[in-house]
């Protein structure tokens, strides 16, 4: 019998590495996966043309493809503390944000969704990829801009300044953990194999924890950042106990962001909004 193959796409900073290696490189499933490692502005766009099974998307994205996908219980980005950061030459007010040109890394991204929310309008957005947001700002090709990942922890060497630390923001607001991405899989795969996926995710975050030592070299051959003390850093932030399963308090904030989005005409939820929105066993 011919082994089912799944697309699968996750990408290459060091949270989805670190949880995605066992599964990778040691794990026995029942299908074979096929893998593309690309930045998540990329894998959102291909979850919108349907070119792959299972994959990492911002959860700006999921919402509009809840008919096609739905959410996986393992390997989210989400947690307190974590949240986009808006940087800039010098202190900017919120009035003065909404009239800049500010970079984001993809129109799909949570961060773009944050950004839009926080501020309460759409402002002019310029795309470019996450890494390359922060030199633009230093040089002054855009006003601000919206930063996710590592840059976080390296923004202060270019002599940048946080405006607005969008995590500190929702938290506020809506006293949840701030969701950024998360794992969606196609509904027109068989549920048992979805079923494996998910636990095969889980069991891997399971290893890693146990075996940081042996993940280390493949999560240092895929970052972006070389230094391995940040690399340690994006793992203990964005890697945690919603990363190991969404629990009630993860899946209401997703919920609470669909929903806030959709209440201020930022999003128009997909036609499966109607159907369940995670996975069901």
């Amino acid at each position: 019998m011919e082994t089912t193959e799944i697309s699968l796409g996750i990408s290459p900073c060091p949270n989805d590495t670190f949880i995605f290696y066992h599964l990778l490189n040691r794990q026995r499933l029942p299908f074979r996966v096929k893998l593309t490692m690309a930045d998540v502005e990329q894998l959102n766009q291909m979850v919108i043309r349907g070119k792959i099974d299972v994959s990492k998307v911002s959860f700006a994205l999921a919402a509009k493809v809840l008919d096609r996908y739905s959410i996986l219980d393992s390997g989210s980005a989400i947690g307190r503390g974590c949240g986009p950061l808006i940087l800039a030459r010098q202190k900017l007010s919120r009035r003065m944000l909404q009239d800049a040109v500010i970079a984001i890394p993809g129109e799909h991204t949570t961060a773009a969704m944050l950004l839009n929310l926080y501020l309460g309008t759409k402002p002019r957005g310029k795309s470019m990829l996450f890494s390359e947001i922060p030199q633009a700002i230093a040089a002054g090709h855009v006003d601000a801009g919206c930063v996710i990942h590592e840059t976080r922890f390296t923004y202060r060497d270019l002599g940048l300044v946080c405006v607005q630390d969008l995590g500190t923001w929702w938290e506020a607001k809506t006293g949840k953990p701030i969701p950024l991405g998360g794992i969606i899989a196609s509904r027109a795969l068989p549920a048992d194999l979805v079923a494996c996926m998910e636990r095969g995710i889980r069991e891997s975050m399971e290893f890693a924890a146990r075996h940081p030592g042996e993940v280390a070299d493949f999560v240092s051959r895929h970052a972006q950042e070389i230094s391995s003390e940040v690399q340690e850093q994006h793992i203990k932030l964005y890697v945690n106990e919603f990363s190991l399963s969404l629990g009630s308090e993860g899946r209401e904030a997703i919920q609470t962001l669909f929903d806030l989005a959709e209440s201020q005409g930022l999003l128009e939820l997909g036609p499966g909004w109607n159907k369940k929105i995670f996975f069901q066993h």
